[in-house]
């Protein structure tokens, strides 16, 4: 009996020792890694780099009165479309003490003088009429009266001139009424009634009154590094990607790249437009922050596999054709590169069309 005992110990022991072996066997051997497989295609790779920006319209006028004053009325707001000759604001005339006491002067001696023709006028002309004087001294006097009636005339349109800014004939044609001068849509009205204006003059800019854009005429306006600007240029396509409206493409075409740097942190940026395709069913705001797409490169119809399954080595650059797929072998193969978006690398040489490639590793298994 004692010895069936040792026997079948003996055995539980050979088998404890036989797994722990198979258990250490399999814990040692190495790892091995399945890779994903990937086909070579055909298609169109394109370079593209981002600008960043926003979105300007073309012109932006400001408009400046004509005459020094104080905002009485406001007659638009901002949003509003106008044509050329639409009144946008009205001016009150601060007439200056110096000037209004000089014209009300010139008006009083006018007054006089006016009175005095027409006096001499009438007994002048009672004269003649009674032949007792001859027709050129009537004519004199005439004359005289037709002089110092218009002069009285000038001297007090003067005197509205200095205290409104308007007269009787320039009413509908006043420098105190601030007029568009192109059509399109207000961007901003800075002034409120009651503000204080200065005209434009030769010695002052003017107080901005409104400011007009055409709104169908946008750019887009950004800034490219100096590594990518040597690549633009004007007639370039490119897609705009404005912050507010991000399901929306907006096809532009570069119309300028600035021939002059400038520095922002560090970095030297050259600021460049494009104009807009503007569309029918999205209204596009001024001053929308965008992002630009621009297609530095483009190559149609060509071999491309994903970018990852190149391994670089120095200058020469290789990939691990499938050899067999279950197992999976491979045979390192070296290849000549082009084009790249990134995403995918254009393959010049050493592959063929649907040839299979190793891709990422995708599971780890152990056997």
């Amino acid at each position: 009996m004692k010895k069936v005992f040792k026997i079948v110990g003996l055995a539980l022991l050979g088998l404890v020792v036989i797994g722990t072996f198979v258990f250490l066997y399999k814990k040692s051997r190495p790892i091995e890694k399945i890779y994903q497989i990937e086909t070579v295609t055909q298609g169109t790779i394109e370079k593209k780099t981002v600008a960043t920006g926003k979105v300007e319209p073309r012109n932006e006028i400001l408009i400046k009165p004509q005459m020094s004053g104080i905002i009485s009325e406001v007659y638009k707001e901002a949003g509003d479309r106008v044509v050329a000759g639409d009144i946008i604001a009205k001016i009150q005339v601060v007439p200056d003490m110096v000037n209004l006491s000089g014209a009300e002067s010139r008006v009083a001696r006018a007054q006089l003088a006016a009175e005095q023709s027409r006096i001499n006028y009438e007994r002048d002309r009672k004269l003649y009429e009674n032949l007792v004087i001859s027709k050129e001294e009537f004519e004199k006097v005439q004359l005289q009266y037709k002089n110092d009636q218009e002069e009285l005339q000038a001297a007090t349109d003067n005197l509205n001139l200095v205290k409104t800014g308007m007269t009787k004939s320039t009413q509908k044609s006043s420098n105190t009424l601030v007029r568009a001068t192109v059509s399109g849509t207000i961007l901003d009205i800075p002034v409120k009634v009651g503000n204080s204006v200065i005209q434009t003059n030769n010695f002052n800019d003017g107080t901005t009154v409104a400011s007009i854009a055409n709104l169908n005429d946008m750019l887009f306006v950004g800034k490219i590094d100096e590594t990518e600007v040597g690549k633009l240029s004007t007639g370039m396509p490119m897609e705009i990607t404005i912050g507010a409206i991000q399901d929306k493409k907006i096809s532009a075409v570069l119309e300028y790249v600035s021939p002059k740097a400038t520095e922002e942190s560090g970095a030297i940026l050259f600021e460049m437009k494009a104009k807009m395709e503007m569309p029918k069913d999205v209204f596009i705001r001024a001053g929308y922050s965008a992002n630009a797409d621009i297609v530095l490169e483009r190559k149609a119809d060509v071999l491309m596999i994903p970018e990852t399954c190149i391994e670089f080595s120095n200058d020469s650059s290789f990939v691990y054709v499938v050899k067999n797929e279950n197992p999976q072998e491979f045979d390192r193969k070296y290849v000549s590169v082009g084009l790249s978006d990134g995403i995918n690398i254009e393959i010049i040489d050493g592959l063929e069309l649907d040839e299979k490639v190793r891709g990422n590793e995708i599971i780890e298994k152990k056997k």
